[in-house]
């Protein structure tokens, strides 16, 4: 008998498979997808008439479907450039699947994925960074500039969170997935309606251009060096393919393929195993894989640390993106109004 999760993760592809190739029973969610519309530009037009104002500049990384686009490396290297520029920058993020024993909670490189979030922990590790996770983004945002005292407060997620004042928003589109069908949930993988897009300050494609965003910057996610999880080795990828040319890969995110993908352009014989978003894994997920190479992303990596072996690797990821865009970004941070 299927489990609850694997009923759900069956649910779950069956929706995206309709929403990105079509389905002939999709109209029937048309009315809800219709709701769904009118609520979000109903909030977003009550967010235009109060716009909120913060004390320092707040910058928020979101998107407009649901699944991962690619936002926690781009926050990841907004952290590097900022801090390069002599900028003090803290992270706020809704925390998700985290139990802290209070909030706002400070993240810490050395807590669990459990206690802090898989996002909020990769971030606060790679980028090193304070991180403050809250559901409340607006009083996670006040309690990161009364400890903090940052120049810029990253939004990690927030878009649709209008309770959280903001100075520049940037939403992230997958380039293999784009906005699906153009329809919102529960039709189709929107948020709120495409339209979103027009006043949003940045648009930034993960992956390659699309021209039906011309005006949209091109982040590339760069395979860095995989590396062993219990004993900390990276192995140059050229050495890694070589030893390891059957991999099992195993990805919680929000569009596995895409690091299926990576893996198998380095001519390795991948056989994927697509897990939910945030999957909270367990040795048991990797029973009779013992004497097989396992890699995962770095975001799965963080759940992972106590039951590592020598057969488990993950593959950190480096976003590049173009300077005339970080720096027009912050220069239009340093300039805004507060």
């Amino acid at each position: 008998m299927k489990s609850i999760e694997q009923r759900f993760r069956g649910l779950s592809e069956a929706l995206q498979l309709a929403w990105y190739q079509g389905a002939g029973w999709l109209p029937l969610l048309y009315p809800l997808s219709w709701l769904v519309s009118w609520l979000a530009r109903y909030r977003f037009w009550r967010f235009q008439q109060r716009r909120l104002v913060s004390s320092v500049p707040v910058l928020v990384v979101g998107n407009i479907t649901v699944g991962g686009t690619g936002k926690t490396p781009l926050v990841t290297a907004l952290c590097e450039y900022f801090r390069g520029r002599g900028k003090r920058v803290v992270v706020i993020s809704r925390g998700y699947g985290a139990r802290p024993p209070v909030y706002p909670w400070s993240v810490e490189p050395d807590q669990s994925a459990l206690q802090a979030g898989d996002e909020p922990l990769l971030i606060r590790r790679s980028a090193g960074v304070p991180v403050v996770i809250d559901p409340r983004r607006r009083r996670a945002l006040d309690y990161a500039i009364s400890q903090y005292s940052p120049d810029i407060v990253i939004s990690d997620d927030g878009l649709q969170h209008f309770a959280l004042p903001r100075t520049t928003e940037i939403v992230v589109l997958d380039a293999d997935r784009g906005i699906g069908n153009g329809r919102c949930l529960p039709a189709g993988p929107l948020r709120e309606s495409a339209t979103r897009l027009d006043h949003v300050d940045y648009v930034v494609m993960n992956g390659r251009p699309d021209v039906r965003w011309p005006q949209a910057s091109v982040m590339v996610l760069q395979a860095l060096d995989p590396v062993n999880m219990r004993t900390g080795e990276s192995m140059p990828m050229e050495d890694f393919a070589a030893r390891h040319p059957l991999v099992h890969a195993f990805a919680g995110i929000g569009n596995p393929q895409r690091f299926f993908s990576t893996l198998s352009a380095w001519d390795i014989r991948v056989t994927g195993h697509p897990m939910p978003d945030h999957h909270v894994f367990s040795a048991e997920d990797f029973s009779g894989l013992q004497r097989h190479t396992i890699v995962m992303t770095e975001k799965d990596a963080v759940k992972c640390a106590g039951f590592a072996s020598d057969n488990l690797w993950y593959l950190p990821v480096a976003a590049k993106l173009p300077n005339v865009f970080l720096d027009d970004l912050y220069n239009r941070l340093m300039r805004s109004p507060r």
